[in-house]
């Protein structure tokens, strides 16, 4: 006995097996190639960042681990998660519990978590997008997402000007989570609602000189 989607989705794929695969020809036509200073693109990164209610706090490098943990102490997070591959100089400052993450840990017992650090892909400067991908410094889609605070260290030099330019710079068979703020939505009255569907909050550490 086929269920009622067995059922419909044979339908589908009947009809589709009779109609003749369309010529599409989709176009790739998008302006690319935009550069702007590192300033300027500091600037506007930063711009939309605290619009969409991101703290944004810059360093350099040799600076990381003071700003990491200057971020964490004020958020009071005393157990973070981190990607099994984050530089383990980053929290040289940190005195906090600091936990490791792998495969096996389930992701429920990631909320039991006050934060988590990650470092980043690529970022957008227009948008204000921060792009993960999975890599051993950025770790599993749910390490990011569960715990309710989100330190994500971007370099400067991974900042593109535009989509085109910042999505040219992913490898498409990664896994990738874009960021833009702090996660929110709005409730039936349009009220901002935020930490529905990732962390209340985002603490973005710009490092100006990589």
């Amino acid at each position: 006995m086929t269920t009622a989607r067995e059922t419909v989705l044979g339908r589908i794929k009947d009809a589709l097996s009779l109609a003749p695969a369309p010529d599409i020809a989709v176009p790739r036509g998008y302006r690319t190639g935009r550069t702007l200073p590192d300033d300027e693109r500091l600037a506007l990164f930063t711009d939309r960042l605290v619009d969409y209610k991101a703290t944004v706090h810059t360093c350099t490098a040799d600076r990381t681990a003071h700003v990491v943990a200057e971020v964490l102490r004020e958020r009071g997070a005393r157990r973070i998660g981190v990607p099994a591959g984050l530089d383990a100089d980053w929290l040289d400052g940190y005195d906090g519990e600091v936990q490791r993450d792998s495969d096996d840990i389930p992701a429920p017992r990631l909320d039991a978590l006050d934060g988590v650090v990650t470092a980043s892909a690529v970022s957008c400067a227009e948008t204000g997008t921060i792009f993960l991908d999975g890599s051993p410094d950025q770790g599993r889609r749910a390490l990011s997402l569960v715990p309710d605070l989100h330190v994500c260290v971007v370099d400067l030099s991974t900042v593109e000007a535009g989509v085109p330019e910042a999505v040219a710079r992913l490898v498409p068979q990664r896994p990738t989570t874009l960021i833009s703020g702090p996660s929110a939505t709005s409730d039936i009255e349009l009220e901002r609602v935020e930490g529905v569907h990732g962390p209340r909050t985002l603490a973005v550490v710009i490092r100006t000189d990589v």
